[in-house]
């Protein structure tokens, strides 16, 4: 099942379910008790929001294999994670702002996880219990201010950096799917989630050893390499197969 949050002109958001181009109201939230209504409305003619608000976003840094992890060292023994503000959240075809404090601007594509269920303490055998399902997250960071202040914390904090879509999918095999990021149709970075260092599950696991789990909840699963800068007029597009696609342009912020 596809799950999406959208607007029809001026009305409240509201949450939908997808039928082929169709979607339906939802009576409730697909997180709790609801009922669907016929699907009757042309999915072209709403606009599709962030398929979900999070109370947090914990991303991984490093978590896809590659050469160069290899000649550095080895591959991590633990997850690194990092945070980002609910704030930052966007919806696919809206705009990636280019801060002014910032010359340096690079995205990376994830899988993202939504939770279903708080959890704390979670066995990565019982973690599907706690998915709800996945969505498409296209991380921004400012690199050049991630390099300065010696963390990541301003650097990937800042509003618009993080589009979130198109919808969530509840029906989806992850064990090796094909994530590929494209800027005014270039690729940048392209591989199968069979080439993470953490599974899904061992990620769940460590991250729920920290801190409870709320529904709701994202979890960015890791980005392989190939993250590249952006400039004002860019067009990226990050998909996953079994998904979809994820639409945002670029713009650069004026200074205020």
């Amino acid at each position: 099942m596809r799950y999406v949050r959208y607007q029809k002109g001026l009305d409240q958001p509201k949450f939908g379910w997808i039928l082929n181009d169709l979607v339906g109201e939802l009576e409730g939230t697909p997180f709790g008790d609801y009922r669907r209504k016929e699907a009757e409305t042309s999915l072209s003619s709403v606009r599709l929001l962030a398929p979900v608000l999070p109370g947090k976003i914990i991303g991984v840094e490093v978590n896809f294999q590659n050469p160069g992890l290899e000649s550095a060292g080895g591959f991590p023994e633990i997850p690194s994670i990092y945070l980002k503000p609910p704030s930052s959240v966007i919806g696919t075809r809206q705009t990636i702002f280019l801060p002014p404090q910032s010359q340096l601007v690079e995205h990376e594509i994830h899988l993202a996880v939504v939770i279903g269920r708080s959890g704390r303490w979670i066995a990565p055998d019982r973690v599907n219990d706690y998915i709800f399902g996945y969505t498409i997250a296209t991380d921004i960071t400012a690199r050049d201010l991630q390099d300065t202040d010696r963390s990541s914390g301003r650097a990937r904090a800042f509003d618009t950096f993080l589009p979130l879509g198109p919808w969530i999918e509840t029906d989806l095999d992850i064990i090796d799917i094909l994530m590929t990021c494209r800027v005014k149709n270039e690729l940048r970075q392209m591989a199968s989630t069979r080439e993470m260092i953490f599974s899904i599950p061992q990620v769940v696991a460590f991250i729920s050893s920290i801190m409870t789990l709320n529904t709701g909840d994202i979890i960015l699963a890791g980005s392989p390499s190939g993250a590249g800068p952006l400039i004002p007029g860019d067009l990226v597009q990050s998909t996953i197969e079994g998904i979809g696609d994820l639409f945002n342009p670029v713009v650069r912020e004026k200074a205020r």
